[in-house]
């Protein structure tokens, strides 16, 4: 990907939900919502604070993110649907 985010700004791959329920019920595309979760694949220098000083995110590359469900503007960079949304769009870190 050619694409690098500005400021404090990131590119997230949103990660596919379960086909299925937990009982084994499987859910048709048309009742499935969008997921929340998502790998970050670009992330932006950081924004500046008063000073102007450089502060740097949070979250890097392959992180995978919790954020919430009207968030980010999505685009499609290479063919590929993609959100980009603000560091603090994202909720969360989610912990391998």
């Amino acid at each position: 990907m050619k694409f690098r985010p500005l400021h404090d700004r990131v590119v997230v791959r949103r990660i596919t939900a379960e086909e299925k329920t937990a009982g084994g019920i499987i859910i048709p595309d048309t009742a499935k919502e969008k997921p929340m979760e998502g790998e970050i694949i670009a992330a932006g220098p950081g924004a500046r604070n008063e000073q102007g000083q450089l502060v740097a995110l949070d979250v890097k590359a392959g992180d995978r993110v919790l954020f919430g469900k009207w968030s980010g503007t999505e685009v499609k960079i290479d063919g590929e649907d993609l959100l980009i949304m603000k560091e603090s769009d994202i909720m969360g870190i989610i912990a391998a």
